[in-house]
């Protein structure tokens, strides 16, 4: 006698009914990038400190928090979003292409 069982017999009147589990974004339109996200390296303007700059996200500004929130978390380096580009400290162009492509976004690499 298997659990199911028990609890019929503990629950006579209990129908029994298929769950189904509720998705995270109920009710939100899924947003399709067009064009791919730009990587690029920069020096100047910075005080000489070197930056990967994510730029071409054409989302929600909660959209691109989110990508940036998870870029910084999963590379434990600091950044911001500024006028919608997302600026992460040092040259990581490669290990941020990866995690994007992970997200489902077209990158595309700029300079060096």
């Amino acid at each position: 006698m298997d659990l199911r069982d028990q609890l019929k017999n503990m629950f006579p009147d209990h129908e029994e009914q298929d769950f189904v589990m509720p998705s995270d974004n109920y009710g939100e339109e899924k947003f399709v990038q067009n064009e791919p996200l730009v990587c690029k390296f920069e020096k100047k303007g910075r005080h000489g400190k070197p930056v990967t700059l994510v730029e071409g996200f054409e989302g929600s500004d909660q959209e691109m928090k989110k990508i940036s929130k998870k870029i910084k978390t999963t590379l434990g380096i600091g950044g911001s979003e500024k006028d919608g580009i997302i600026i992460i400290q040092g040259d990581n162009r490669d290990k941020i292409m990866v995690i994007l492509k992970e997200m489902g976004y077209k990158t595309k690499r700029v300079g060096g």
